[in-house]
């Protein structure tokens, strides 16, 4: 694939960092919190399953969020957030291993580990509950296999999420063995957002699977929509972080955790 013509230039740039980063050098070995009881946990507890994500800034992004990381993941936990995600892409994104390392040990809810990894050294560099594998990125890498990944991930006990944008790429993530599934919003060819991805893509995936909206969610009423396509959690992140403005994070998470909560059960009788 020629991925310069297939995506966008501002997550080429991603891609190509991606590429030249390698691991600690060390194996990791984790005992995860379970992201899957987490979620069952806030519906339980009558709250929408949100995965709030810590990141300073972003490509999309206007402005930059400059509060102590730990102390936004505090406010998200305080807001009803299930899981968190943390950024640790440093060139493009302001991440860092020590970052998500700090915020792990300050929280007792599952941390995602948000990164662009290709390479199964690239899984050595900070212990997580769940860490990410973006079948597009692999796809255009050309590298490491997405079974691959996913077998090495779990053999060091990292849960993984993968992510997804078409119904061809949730093909390959089932083929390879994901059960815990995400789908991006976002189009990385023109970074352009559509919540209707998530409801095209979502029936063609086994309700065994965990299955996670992303991108794009603002308000409670997009929350909702998501719910109501089948998302069994939402992964958020400029909503509540709000680059531009120094926003009450707590406040913006409660928002969110707190849409209709009744959304997936409603699709389940209907």
């Amino acid at each position: 694939m020629d991925d310069s013509e297939e995506i966008a230039p501002a997550v080429q740039s991603i891609l190509d960092a991606a590429r030249e980063r390698g691991g600690s050098g060390d194996r990791v070995s984790v005992t995860p919190r379970s992201l899957p009881d987490a979620f069952e946990s806030a519906s339980t507890a009558g709250r929408t399953p949100v995965i709030a994500e810590i990141k300073p800034t972003s490509p999309t992004a206007e402005g930059e969020r400059t509060d102590d990381p730990v102390d936004l993941a505090q406010q998200m936990v305080e807001g009803g957030a299930a899981a968190l995600s943390v950024l640790t892409e440093p060139e493009h994104f302001g991440g860092s291993a020590e970052t998500l390392e700090r915020v792990r040990d300050a929280v007792d809810v599952p941390v995602l580990r948000k990164d662009f990894i290709l390479h199964e050294d690239q899984l050595d560099v900070v212990e997580a509950d769940v860490v990410l594998l973006i079948v597009r990125f692999l796809e255009a890498d050309g590298t490491d296999d997405l079974a691959d990944l996913l077998v090495a991930a779990r053999e060091r006990g990292f849960q993984v999420l993968v992510e997804t944008h078409t119904a061809s790429e949730v093909e390959k993530a089932l083929e390879a063995g994901a059960d815990i599934i995400g789908v991006n919003n976002r189009d990385l060819t023109e970074l352009a957002v559509d919540l209707g991805t998530f409801e095209s893509v979502a029936p063609v995936i086994p309700e065994s699977v965990t299955l996670i909206a992303e991108s794009g969610i603002q308000t409670e009423e997009d929350a909702t929509r998501m719910r109501r396509a089948g998302a069994d959690a939402l992964l958020v992140g400029s909503a509540i972080m709000d680059h531009g403005a120094a926003t009450d994070v707590t406040a913006n998470t409660r928002r969110l955790t707190h849409a209709d909560t009744d959304a997936a059960e409603t699709t389940t009788d209907t």
